[in-house]
């Protein structure tokens, strides 16, 4: 799923993220949905709390989409 990023002014990105406790289905399907977003953004990086999610999260990718 594609989620939408949130931008500069958005309230969630002035929350501490927390961190993740648990490493189970959810955080699975969540790094699916980064990868398929940021590939959509045409990005090279993403973290959780830009997508919604304030957990510390992040993932970078090794090249740049084409």
């Amino acid at each position: 799923m594609i989620h939408p990023i949130r931008y500069y002014g958005d309230p969630i990105l002035r929350h501490v993220a927390k961190p993740v406790s648990s490493f189970d289905t959810n955080l699975v399907q969540l790094v699916g949905d980064m990868v398929d977003t940021v590939y959509h953004a045409n990005g090279i990086g993403l973290a959780a709390p830009q997508i919604g999610f304030s957990i510390r999260l992040f993932l970078a990718l090794e090249t740049v989409p084409l």
